[in-house]
């Protein structure tokens, strides 16, 4: 084991899931399994991965306390630090989860933005659990996006003077780390998207509260931007739906086709930004959505 200090240590939040899966162990009882990943920085793709299976007998927030110290004791010892935070998106798990969480001293936020997560959790439900003895053929998990709840209007903090729809290129959206921003929270992009799409977004407009409204916008962990009839809905948090805006009917079929070929050809890239007015080039909030498929 290599001796680091923690000032060489790798900082990323982490992301968990804590659930059973469509796996029929031995005993005839569901497979509990803990996972765990970081967030994968904008351009660096290193991650740290971790699993652990958990006796259908022992699902309490006691083993899952022991079992993040020892994903913690792993992760130290492949070079990451401690997280500050961990984001969990599956709200029937958040009360145990945020037990153990405080237990070890680690801030649990309820959040969508798990991208890293259920990219991983996806990869497995079609490529690992079927091939295992006991499988079910039947995902015993819940959908990663099972949201049914009507869209209230944004909080009065986190609305603009106005908005307008907006597309950025692939290449202008790569250099995004090089801006000067407030507020954001950029992910991954794939080298094996068409580098000649356009992503999807909208831009807010604040000319006297642009910083403000940013702050309060990262604050609602936004997730994913959807078209509904003429609405335009932002998914955030946990289970939170908010109603950004209506749509012109004449323009919303262009608008919706564009996050659909976007979902298909761009892993769902989208954003959003926040500035003082569309004259002004700088930002004061910037975040990079993902519409990602359900499990």
């Amino acid at each position: 084991m290599i001796d680091l200090k923690i000032s060489d240590l790798k900082k990323a939040d982490w992301e968990i899931d804590f659930y059973s899966r469509p796996v029929i162990d031995e005993n005839g009882k569901k497979r509990w399994e803990l996972l765990i990943t970081t967030t994968n920085n904008f351009k660096d793709q290193k991650t740290f991965k971790w699993e652990k299976i958990c006796p259908a007998s022992t699902v309490n927030s006691i083993w899952l306390k022991d079992a993040l110290e020892e994903a913690i004791i792993e992760a130290k010892n492949q070079g990451w630090d401690k997280p500050s935070v961990i984001r969990c998106w599956r709200s029937s798990m958040k009360t145990m989860i945020k037990r153990a969480a405080d237990k070890v001293g680690v801030e649990l936020i309820s959040s969508r933005r798990t991208y890293s997560l259920l990219e991983w959790l996806i990869e497995r439900e079609r490529n690992l659990y079927p091939q295992q003895k006991g499988y079910t053929g039947v995902n015993l998990a819940p959908p990663s996006n099972p949201i049914t709840n009507q869209a209230i209007p944004l909080p009065e903090e986190v609305r603009g003077d106005s908005w307008s729809f907006a597309s950025l290129s692939l290449n202008t959206l790569r250099e995004a780390d090089e801006w000067e921003i407030e507020f954001s929270n950029l992910i991954p992009i794939k080298e094996s998207i068409n580098e000649n799409i356009f992503i999807p977004g909208i831009r807010l407009f604040s000319s006297k509260r642009s910083l403000a409204l940013a702050a309060w916008l990262g604050g609602l962990e936004p997730a994913k931007l959807l078209i509904e009839g003429t609405q335009i809905i932002l998914e955030a948090g946990q289970a939170d739906r908010w109603l950004v805006t209506d749509v012109e009917e004449q323009a919303t079929n262009a608008i919706k086709n564009n996050f659909l070929s976007t979902k298909r050809d761009a892993d769902g890239l989208q954003f959003i930004s926040v500035q003082k007015s569309s004259e002004q080039n700088s930002l004061d909030g910037f975040w990079m959505l993902r519409d990602i498929g359900e499990i």
